[in-house]
Protein backbone atom coordinates (compact mmCIF):
# COMPACT_ATOMS: atom_id res chain seq x y z
CA UNK A 1 0.00 0.00 0.00
CA UNK A 2 1.35 3.28 -1.25
CA UNK A 3 1.97 6.13 1.68
CA UNK A 4 0.23 9.28 1.41
CA UNK A 5 1.90 12.11 0.18
CA UNK A 6 2.92 14.47 2.79
CA UNK A 7 0.26 17.39 3.43
CA UNK A 8 1.93 20.65 1.77
CA UNK A 9 1.68 17.68 -1.47
CA UNK A 10 -1.91 17.41 -0.62
CA UNK A 11 -2.99 20.92 -0.43
CA UNK A 12 -4.18 21.99 -3.72
CA UNK A 13 -7.63 23.67 -4.38
CA UNK A 14 -9.47 24.77 -7.11
CA UNK A 15 -10.20 28.24 -6.06
CA UNK A 16 -8.98 32.10 -8.06
CA UNK A 17 -5.70 33.03 -6.03
CA UNK A 18 -5.43 28.71 -5.16
CA UNK A 19 -2.08 28.08 -4.14
CA UNK A 20 0.37 27.21 -6.56
CA UNK A 21 2.78 24.67 -4.49
CA UNK A 22 3.86 22.74 -6.89
CA UNK A 23 6.89 20.59 -5.46
CA UNK A 24 8.60 21.38 -2.59
CA UNK A 25 12.54 22.81 -3.23
CA UNK A 26 14.81 23.65 -0.89
CA UNK A 27 18.13 25.53 -0.37
CA UNK A 28 21.31 24.79 1.09
CA UNK A 29 23.76 27.57 2.47
CA UNK A 30 27.30 26.79 3.43
CA UNK A 31 28.50 30.20 4.98
CA UNK A 32 31.43 30.48 6.68
CA UNK A 33 29.56 30.47 10.37
CA UNK A 34 26.78 28.40 9.94
CA UNK A 35 25.35 25.64 7.19
CA UNK A 36 21.76 25.96 7.00
CA UNK A 37 18.72 24.13 5.08
CA UNK A 38 15.64 25.83 4.14
CA UNK A 39 12.63 23.56 2.37
CA UNK A 40 9.92 25.31 0.79
CA UNK A 41 6.79 24.83 -0.23
CA UNK A 42 6.77 25.34 -3.57
CA UNK A 43 8.08 28.23 -5.90
CA UNK A 44 6.37 31.20 -4.84
CA UNK A 45 6.33 34.82 -4.77
CA UNK A 46 5.77 34.73 -1.00
CA UNK A 47 7.35 31.54 -0.15
CA UNK A 48 6.55 29.77 2.54
CA UNK A 49 9.09 27.44 4.79
CA UNK A 50 8.26 23.84 5.61
CA UNK A 51 11.30 23.25 7.44
CA UNK A 52 14.50 25.22 8.75
CA UNK A 53 17.41 24.26 10.25
CA UNK A 54 21.14 25.42 10.71
CA UNK A 55 23.80 24.23 12.35
CA UNK A 56 26.77 26.72 13.62
CA UNK A 57 29.44 24.98 12.46
CA UNK A 58 32.36 28.34 12.13
CA UNK A 59 33.89 26.87 9.30
CA UNK A 60 35.52 30.10 8.48
CA UNK A 61 36.93 30.81 11.62
CA UNK A 62 41.16 30.96 11.02
CA UNK A 63 40.51 31.50 6.98
CA UNK A 64 41.58 35.58 7.44
CA UNK A 65 44.49 34.36 9.53
CA UNK A 66 45.44 31.09 8.38
CA UNK A 67 44.19 30.99 4.75
CA UNK A 68 42.32 27.72 5.50
CA UNK A 69 39.37 26.10 6.74
CA UNK A 70 39.52 24.31 10.14
CA UNK A 71 39.32 20.84 10.12
CA UNK A 72 36.54 21.07 12.88
CA UNK A 73 34.43 23.32 10.77
CA UNK A 74 34.71 20.59 7.94
CA UNK A 75 33.99 17.97 9.95
CA UNK A 76 30.81 19.72 11.52
CA UNK A 77 29.66 20.88 7.83
CA UNK A 78 29.71 17.39 6.33
CA UNK A 79 27.54 15.93 9.09
CA UNK A 80 25.11 18.86 8.82
CA UNK A 81 24.89 17.92 5.02
CA UNK A 82 24.75 14.62 5.46
CA UNK A 83 21.99 14.99 7.59
CA UNK A 84 20.54 17.65 4.94
CA UNK A 85 20.48 15.10 2.55
CA UNK A 86 18.96 12.80 4.35
CA UNK A 87 16.12 15.47 5.85
CA UNK A 88 15.52 16.48 1.52
CA UNK A 89 14.64 12.80 0.91
CA UNK A 90 12.12 12.67 3.62
CA UNK A 91 10.45 15.86 2.43
CA UNK A 92 10.22 15.04 -0.88
CA UNK A 93 12.35 17.66 -2.30
CA UNK A 94 13.40 17.07 -5.87
CA UNK A 95 15.02 20.51 -6.41
CA UNK A 96 17.90 21.35 -4.34
CA UNK A 97 20.12 24.10 -4.86
CA UNK A 98 23.46 24.28 -2.61
CA UNK A 99 25.33 27.41 -2.43
CA UNK A 100 28.97 28.01 -0.90
CA UNK A 101 29.94 31.37 0.05
CA UNK A 102 33.26 33.57 1.23
CA UNK A 103 34.84 31.01 3.44
CA UNK A 104 34.81 28.25 0.80
CA UNK A 105 35.84 30.84 -1.86
CA UNK A 106 38.86 32.69 0.23
CA UNK A 107 40.45 28.99 1.77
CA UNK A 108 43.03 27.72 0.08
CA UNK A 109 41.60 24.25 0.80
CA UNK A 110 37.75 25.29 -0.42
CA UNK A 111 38.10 23.54 -3.53
CA UNK A 112 38.64 20.58 -1.74
CA UNK A 113 36.27 21.28 1.41
CA UNK A 114 33.46 21.95 -1.62
CA UNK A 115 34.34 18.08 -3.30
CA UNK A 116 34.02 16.23 -0.44
CA UNK A 117 30.61 18.68 0.85
CA UNK A 118 29.22 17.72 -2.99
CA UNK A 119 29.65 14.16 -2.16
CA UNK A 120 27.87 14.53 1.70
CA UNK A 121 24.92 16.88 0.34
CA UNK A 122 24.39 14.43 -3.04
CA UNK A 123 24.13 17.30 -5.03
CA UNK A 124 26.00 20.24 -7.19
CA UNK A 125 27.37 22.84 -4.92
CA UNK A 126 27.54 26.86 -6.66
CA UNK A 127 29.85 28.68 -5.58
CA UNK A 128 29.03 32.65 -5.21
CA UNK A 129 31.57 35.36 -6.26
CA UNK A 130 30.83 38.09 -3.95
CA UNK A 131 29.36 40.16 -6.38
CA UNK A 132 26.82 37.42 -6.88
CA UNK A 133 26.41 36.83 -3.67
CA UNK A 134 26.06 40.74 -3.00
CA UNK A 135 23.59 40.32 -5.92
CA UNK A 136 20.56 38.03 -4.60
CA UNK A 137 20.84 39.36 -1.08
CA UNK A 138 19.60 42.58 -2.53
CA UNK A 139 17.29 40.43 -4.39
CA UNK A 140 15.91 38.97 -1.08
CA UNK A 141 14.94 42.63 0.10
CA UNK A 142 13.55 42.95 -3.10
CA UNK A 143 11.59 39.95 -2.53
CA UNK A 144 10.75 40.65 1.12
CA UNK A 145 10.11 44.69 0.80
CA UNK A 146 7.21 46.78 -1.17
CA UNK A 147 9.31 49.32 -3.56
CA UNK A 148 12.34 49.11 -1.18
CA UNK A 149 14.90 52.16 -1.34
CA UNK A 150 18.00 51.86 -0.12
CA UNK A 151 21.16 49.31 0.55
CA UNK A 152 21.17 45.80 1.19
CA UNK A 153 24.09 44.72 3.65
CA UNK A 154 24.46 41.19 4.40
CA UNK A 155 27.13 40.80 7.18
CA UNK A 156 27.89 36.33 7.05
CA UNK A 157 30.84 35.00 9.15
CA UNK A 158 33.42 36.09 6.16
CA UNK A 159 32.13 39.12 4.44
CA UNK A 160 29.82 41.89 4.01
CA UNK A 161 27.93 42.19 0.80
CA UNK A 162 26.14 45.89 0.07
CA UNK A 163 24.37 46.37 -3.02
CA UNK A 164 22.20 49.90 -3.67
CA UNK A 165 18.14 49.15 -5.07
CA UNK A 166 15.65 51.22 -5.87
CA UNK A 167 12.23 48.99 -6.31
CA UNK A 168 13.31 45.96 -8.38
CA UNK A 169 16.62 47.93 -10.03
CA UNK A 170 19.80 46.91 -8.17
CA UNK A 171 22.92 48.50 -8.63
CA UNK A 172 26.87 47.27 -8.70
CA UNK A 173 27.41 45.21 -5.44
CA UNK A 174 30.85 44.96 -3.35
CA UNK A 175 31.57 42.86 -1.11
CA UNK A 176 34.29 43.07 1.68
CA UNK A 177 36.39 40.85 3.91
CA UNK A 178 34.24 42.30 7.32
CA UNK A 179 32.21 39.10 8.03
CA UNK A 180 32.34 38.46 12.12
CA UNK A 181 34.65 35.72 12.37
CA UNK A 182 36.90 37.31 9.58
CA UNK A 183 36.94 40.61 11.78
CA UNK A 184 37.28 39.01 14.94
CA UNK A 185 40.43 37.17 13.18
CA UNK A 186 42.13 39.84 11.35
CA UNK A 187 41.79 42.15 14.17
CA UNK A 188 43.23 39.84 17.28
CA UNK A 189 39.82 39.71 18.91
CA UNK A 190 40.06 43.10 19.62
CA UNK A 191 37.34 45.40 18.45
CA UNK A 192 39.21 48.62 19.26
CA UNK A 193 41.24 47.52 16.36
CA UNK A 194 38.42 45.74 14.74
CA UNK A 195 36.40 49.27 14.49
CA UNK A 196 39.94 50.65 12.03
CA UNK A 197 39.78 47.83 9.88
CA UNK A 198 35.99 48.77 9.06
CA UNK A 199 36.47 52.27 9.07
CA UNK A 200 39.22 51.49 6.48
CA UNK A 201 37.47 49.27 4.42
CA UNK A 202 33.71 51.41 4.29
CA UNK A 203 35.33 54.75 3.46
CA UNK A 204 36.99 52.80 0.26
CA UNK A 205 33.62 51.21 -0.57
CA UNK A 206 31.32 53.30 -3.45
CA UNK A 207 28.49 51.70 -2.32
CA UNK A 208 28.33 52.82 0.69
CA UNK A 209 28.35 56.52 0.04
CA UNK A 210 25.02 55.55 -1.79
CA UNK A 211 23.06 55.00 1.29
CA UNK A 212 22.86 58.58 2.66
CA UNK A 213 19.01 59.62 3.47
CA UNK A 214 18.04 55.79 3.02
CA UNK A 215 16.94 52.67 4.43
CA UNK A 216 19.63 50.72 5.39
CA UNK A 217 18.61 47.25 5.11
CA UNK A 218 20.32 44.52 7.27
CA UNK A 219 20.29 41.14 6.31
CA UNK A 220 22.26 38.38 8.27
CA UNK A 221 21.93 36.18 11.47
CA UNK A 222 24.73 38.12 13.55
CA UNK A 223 22.74 41.88 12.99
CA UNK A 224 19.34 39.75 13.76
CA UNK A 225 20.63 38.73 16.79
CA UNK A 226 21.50 42.62 17.54
CA UNK A 227 17.90 43.43 16.36
CA UNK A 228 16.05 40.77 18.48
CA UNK A 229 18.29 42.38 21.58
CA UNK A 230 17.42 45.65 20.97
CA UNK A 231 13.21 44.45 20.70
CA UNK A 232 13.54 42.75 23.86
CA UNK A 233 15.00 45.77 25.68
CA UNK A 234 12.01 47.99 24.46
CA UNK A 235 9.67 45.53 25.61
CA UNK A 236 8.53 45.22 22.10
CA UNK A 237 4.77 44.20 21.60
CA UNK A 238 5.71 41.83 18.08
CA UNK A 239 8.58 38.99 17.74
CA UNK A 240 8.53 39.92 13.93
CA UNK A 241 12.20 40.31 13.13
CA UNK A 242 11.23 41.04 9.49
CA UNK A 243 10.54 44.72 8.60
CA UNK A 244 12.14 45.91 12.69
CA UNK A 245 13.29 49.18 11.82
CA UNK A 246 15.08 51.72 14.28
CA UNK A 247 16.37 55.03 13.70
CA UNK A 248 20.14 55.69 12.35
CA UNK A 249 21.41 57.00 15.62
CA UNK A 250 19.60 54.92 17.96
CA UNK A 251 20.56 52.06 16.20
CA UNK A 252 24.44 53.39 16.57
CA UNK A 253 23.54 54.04 20.24
CA UNK A 254 23.06 51.17 20.67
CA UNK A 255 25.63 49.15 18.41
CA UNK A 256 28.36 51.05 20.85
CA UNK A 257 26.62 49.30 23.98
CA UNK A 258 27.18 46.22 22.55
CA UNK A 259 30.86 47.07 21.40
CA UNK A 260 31.61 48.53 25.12
CA UNK A 261 29.87 45.97 27.66
CA UNK A 262 30.64 42.42 28.23
CA UNK A 263 27.82 40.96 25.66
CA UNK A 264 27.13 38.04 28.43
CA UNK A 265 25.68 41.18 30.34
CA UNK A 266 22.80 42.64 28.12
CA UNK A 267 19.51 42.07 28.98
CA UNK A 268 17.85 39.04 27.31
CA UNK A 269 21.37 38.16 26.07
CA UNK A 270 19.90 34.18 26.30
CA UNK A 271 17.84 34.44 23.43
CA UNK A 272 21.20 34.84 21.46
CA UNK A 273 22.52 31.19 20.42
CA UNK A 274 26.38 31.28 22.56
CA UNK A 275 27.85 30.75 19.43
CA UNK A 276 26.89 33.44 17.64
CA UNK A 277 27.38 35.68 20.81
CA UNK A 278 30.94 35.61 20.37
CA UNK A 279 30.41 37.86 17.26
CA UNK A 280 27.62 40.20 17.99
CA UNK A 281 30.57 42.98 19.10
CA UNK A 282 31.77 42.58 15.47
CA UNK A 283 28.80 43.09 13.68
CA UNK A 284 28.36 46.08 16.29
CA UNK A 285 31.11 47.84 14.50
CA UNK A 286 30.28 47.11 11.62
CA UNK A 287 26.83 48.68 11.58
CA UNK A 288 28.01 51.39 14.35
CA UNK A 289 30.96 52.42 11.33
CA UNK A 290 28.92 51.99 8.52
CA UNK A 291 26.19 54.41 9.95
CA UNK A 292 28.70 57.35 10.68
CA UNK A 293 30.53 56.81 7.23
CA UNK A 294 27.13 56.45 5.35
CA UNK A 295 24.43 58.39 7.39
CA UNK A 296 21.31 56.01 6.71
CA UNK A 297 17.88 57.01 7.53
CA UNK A 298 16.86 53.98 9.31
CA UNK A 299 17.96 50.51 9.72
CA UNK A 300 15.71 47.74 8.90
CA UNK A 301 16.36 44.13 9.34
CA UNK A 302 15.09 41.91 6.69
CA UNK A 303 14.86 37.91 7.36
CA UNK A 304 15.32 37.38 3.14
CA UNK A 305 18.67 37.48 1.99
CA UNK A 306 20.56 35.30 -0.58
CA UNK A 307 18.33 31.86 -0.40
CA UNK A 308 14.73 33.95 -1.31
CA UNK A 309 16.98 36.39 -4.03
CA UNK A 310 17.39 32.54 -5.95
CA UNK A 311 13.83 31.55 -5.31
CA UNK A 312 12.94 35.53 -6.74
CA UNK A 313 15.46 34.77 -9.91
CA UNK A 314 13.61 32.03 -10.95
CA UNK A 315 10.43 33.50 -10.81
CA UNK A 316 8.66 34.62 -14.15
CA UNK A 317 8.28 38.37 -14.63
CA UNK A 318 4.46 38.50 -14.10
CA UNK A 319 5.19 36.57 -10.60
CA UNK A 320 8.16 38.45 -9.71
CA UNK A 321 5.21 41.94 -10.42
CA UNK A 322 2.65 40.02 -7.98
CA UNK A 323 2.33 41.78 -4.86
CA UNK A 324 3.90 39.19 -2.16
CA UNK A 325 1.47 40.28 0.76
CA UNK A 326 -1.31 39.67 -1.15
CA UNK A 327 -0.13 36.40 -2.02
CA UNK A 328 0.52 35.40 1.01
CA UNK A 329 -3.29 36.66 2.59
CA UNK A 330 -4.69 34.78 -0.68
CA UNK A 331 -2.65 31.47 0.39
CA UNK A 332 -3.70 32.02 3.83
CA UNK A 333 -7.18 32.89 2.80
CA UNK A 334 -7.99 29.61 0.57
CA UNK A 335 -6.62 27.43 3.71
CA UNK A 336 -8.26 29.16 6.67
CA UNK A 337 -11.52 30.61 5.18
CA UNK A 338 -14.92 29.45 5.16
CA UNK A 339 -15.47 30.23 1.72
CA UNK A 340 -12.31 31.92 0.23
CA UNK A 341 -14.61 33.59 -2.40
CA UNK A 342 -16.29 35.45 0.36
CA UNK A 343 -12.88 37.31 1.05
CA UNK A 344 -12.46 38.19 -2.84
CA UNK A 345 -15.45 39.78 -2.86
CA UNK A 346 -15.47 41.77 0.32
CA UNK A 347 -12.31 43.22 -1.25
CA UNK A 348 -14.67 44.81 -4.09
CA UNK A 349 -17.60 45.45 -1.68
CA UNK A 350 -14.92 47.82 0.44
CA UNK A 351 -13.90 49.22 -2.47
CA UNK A 352 -17.14 50.62 -3.62
CA UNK A 353 -17.42 51.61 -0.09
CA UNK A 354 -14.60 53.76 0.63
CA UNK A 355 -15.13 55.48 -2.34
CA UNK A 356 -18.52 56.44 -1.48
CA UNK A 357 -17.09 57.65 1.83
CA UNK A 358 -14.29 60.20 0.40
CA UNK A 359 -12.38 58.97 3.11
CA UNK A 360 -8.87 60.25 2.04
CA UNK A 361 -6.95 56.47 1.36
CA UNK A 362 -3.96 56.28 -1.00
CA UNK A 363 -2.05 53.29 -2.61
CA UNK A 364 -0.86 51.64 0.03
CA UNK A 365 -4.00 51.90 2.40
CA UNK A 366 -5.72 50.48 -0.64
CA UNK A 367 -3.86 47.36 -0.96
CA UNK A 368 -3.89 46.92 3.36
CA UNK A 369 -7.47 46.97 2.89
CA UNK A 370 -7.57 44.47 0.80
CA UNK A 371 -5.19 42.34 2.58
CA UNK A 372 -7.34 42.76 5.75
CA UNK A 373 -10.54 41.37 3.55
CA UNK A 374 -8.52 38.57 2.41
CA UNK A 375 -8.03 37.47 6.14
CA UNK A 376 -11.12 38.21 7.38
CA UNK A 377 -12.43 35.17 8.25
CA UNK A 378 -9.25 32.57 9.15
CA UNK A 379 -10.17 32.56 12.50
CA UNK A 380 -13.28 31.10 12.25
CA UNK A 381 -12.39 27.58 13.38
CA UNK A 382 -12.34 28.44 16.72
CA UNK A 383 -14.78 29.13 19.05
CA UNK A 384 -16.60 32.31 19.00
CA UNK A 385 -15.30 33.97 22.14
CA UNK A 386 -11.82 33.46 21.08
CA UNK A 387 -11.89 34.29 17.25
CA UNK A 388 -10.94 37.56 17.35
CA UNK A 389 -7.92 36.57 19.54
CA UNK A 390 -6.79 34.16 17.28
CA UNK A 391 -7.45 35.94 14.37
CA UNK A 392 -4.98 38.42 15.89
CA UNK A 393 -2.32 36.26 16.73
CA UNK A 394 -2.11 34.72 13.55
CA UNK A 395 -1.54 37.73 11.67
CA UNK A 396 0.82 39.10 13.96
CA UNK A 397 3.12 36.46 14.37
CA UNK A 398 2.59 35.59 10.45
CA UNK A 399 5.92 35.35 7.76
CA UNK A 400 4.35 37.84 5.81
CA UNK A 401 6.56 40.23 4.09
CA UNK A 402 5.92 43.52 1.98
CA UNK A 403 4.36 44.83 4.79
CA UNK A 404 5.77 47.12 7.95
CA UNK A 405 5.22 46.43 11.53
CA UNK A 406 2.30 49.15 11.75
CA UNK A 407 0.84 47.93 8.57
CA UNK A 408 0.72 44.29 10.70
CA UNK A 409 -0.81 45.57 13.37
CA UNK A 410 -3.40 47.14 11.46
CA UNK A 411 -4.15 43.84 9.65
CA UNK A 412 -4.60 42.18 13.19
CA UNK A 413 -6.51 44.72 14.57
CA UNK A 414 -9.06 44.84 11.70
CA UNK A 415 -9.60 41.06 11.88
CA UNK A 416 -9.67 41.22 15.65
CA UNK A 417 -12.08 44.08 15.51
CA UNK A 418 -14.37 42.17 12.80
CA UNK A 419 -15.14 39.99 15.75
CA UNK A 420 -15.29 41.69 19.11
CA UNK A 421 -16.48 44.96 17.51
CA UNK A 422 -15.43 48.81 17.25
CA UNK A 423 -15.91 48.98 21.10
CA UNK A 424 -13.85 45.47 21.86
CA UNK A 425 -10.40 46.70 24.23
CA UNK A 426 -7.94 44.98 21.27
CA UNK A 427 -4.45 44.25 22.14
CA UNK A 428 -3.39 47.73 23.46
CA UNK A 429 0.63 46.40 23.27
CA UNK A 430 0.08 46.17 19.77
CA UNK A 431 -2.23 49.02 19.13
CA UNK A 432 0.73 51.13 19.95
CA UNK A 433 2.22 50.32 16.95
CA UNK A 434 -0.85 52.30 14.96
CA UNK A 435 -1.26 55.85 14.60
CA UNK A 436 -4.41 57.37 15.59
CA UNK A 437 -5.37 57.36 11.79
CA UNK A 438 -4.58 53.60 11.04
CA UNK A 439 -6.73 53.02 14.56
CA UNK A 440 -9.44 54.24 12.91
CA UNK A 441 -9.36 52.64 9.41
CA UNK A 442 -9.04 49.56 11.82
CA UNK A 443 -12.14 49.92 13.46
CA UNK A 444 -14.23 51.14 10.29
CA UNK A 445 -13.16 48.19 8.01
CA UNK A 446 -14.06 45.65 11.15
CA UNK A 447 -17.14 47.20 11.68
CA UNK A 448 -17.68 46.98 7.38
CA UNK A 449 -16.79 43.43 8.13
CA UNK A 450 -18.96 43.13 10.71
CA UNK A 451 -21.93 44.17 8.15
CA UNK A 452 -20.62 41.91 5.68
CA UNK A 453 -20.73 39.12 7.40
CA UNK A 454 -24.33 39.36 9.57
CA UNK A 455 -25.35 39.71 5.86
CA UNK A 456 -23.71 36.88 3.86
CA UNK A 457 -22.54 34.77 6.72
CA UNK A 458 -19.13 34.52 5.14
CA UNK A 459 -20.28 33.06 2.08
CA UNK A 460 -19.92 34.17 -2.12
CA UNK A 461 -22.53 35.32 -4.48
CA UNK A 462 -23.86 37.95 -2.09
CA UNK A 463 -22.28 41.33 -1.36
CA UNK A 464 -22.30 41.97 -4.85
CA UNK A 465 -26.09 41.99 -4.12
CA UNK A 466 -25.87 43.99 -1.39
CA UNK A 467 -24.48 47.28 -1.24
CA UNK A 468 -23.15 49.46 1.21
CA UNK A 469 -22.90 53.25 0.26
CA UNK A 470 -22.63 56.70 1.42
CA UNK A 471 -25.17 58.96 0.15
CA UNK A 472 -26.71 62.11 1.51
CA UNK A 473 -24.95 61.97 5.00
CA UNK A 474 -26.22 58.28 5.06
CA UNK A 475 -24.53 55.08 5.00
CA UNK A 476 -27.28 52.88 3.36
CA UNK A 477 -27.27 49.06 2.95
CA UNK A 478 -29.42 47.87 0.09
CA UNK A 479 -30.76 44.51 0.49
CA UNK A 480 -32.55 42.81 -3.27
CA UNK A 481 -36.37 41.93 -2.38
CA UNK A 482 -35.25 37.67 -2.34
CA UNK A 483 -33.36 38.63 1.06
CA UNK A 484 -35.56 41.39 2.79
CA UNK A 485 -35.91 38.37 5.50
CA UNK A 486 -32.51 39.59 6.14
CA UNK A 487 -33.26 42.79 7.56
CA UNK A 488 -34.04 42.68 11.64
CA UNK A 489 -32.70 44.28 14.34
CA UNK A 490 -28.95 42.68 14.75
CA UNK A 491 -27.96 43.92 11.21
CA UNK A 492 -29.69 47.63 11.90
CA UNK A 493 -27.14 46.82 15.24
CA UNK A 494 -23.64 46.77 13.36
CA UNK A 495 -25.13 48.94 10.52
CA UNK A 496 -25.59 51.77 13.08
CA UNK A 497 -21.83 50.91 14.60
CA UNK A 498 -20.74 51.92 11.37
CA UNK A 499 -22.48 54.60 10.89
CA UNK A 500 -21.46 55.88 14.09
CA UNK A 501 -17.48 55.84 13.25
CA UNK A 502 -17.93 57.60 9.66
CA UNK A 503 -20.65 60.55 11.04
CA UNK A 504 -23.48 59.55 9.34
CA UNK A 505 -27.01 58.20 9.95
CA UNK A 506 -28.00 54.89 9.19
CA UNK A 507 -30.59 53.33 6.46
CA UNK A 508 -31.82 50.18 5.44
CA UNK A 509 -33.10 49.69 2.13
CA UNK A 510 -35.11 46.71 0.44
CA UNK A 511 -35.34 46.79 -3.05
CA UNK A 512 -38.99 46.20 -4.34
Amino acid sequence: MNALPPPHVLARIDAPGRLALGKPLAIVDIGSNSVRLVAYEGLSRSPAPIFNEKQLCGLGRGVATTGRLSNEGIEKALISLRRFRCLADIIGVEDLHVIATAAARDASNGKAFLAAAKQAIGAPIELLSGQREAELSALGVVAGFYKPDGVAGDLGGGSLELNSLKGSRLGRGASMPLGGLALMDMSGKNPKRASRIAREAIHACKVAGELKGRDFFAIGGSWRALARLHMRQRNYPLNVMHGYSIEAREASDFAALVERVNVETLVNIESVAPARRLLLPYAAVVLRELIAAARPKRVVVSALGVREGLIFERLEAARRRADPLLTAARDLNVLRARAPLHGEELCGWTDDFMRSTHLEETAEDRRLRHAACLLSDIGWRAHPDYRGEQALNIIANAGFVAIDHEGRAYLALAASYRHAGPDGDVSPQLRTLASARMLDRAHILGSAMRVAYIVSAAMPGVLGRCPLTCRKGQLRLTLPHDLADLNVDRLHGRLKQLARLIGREPQMIVAK
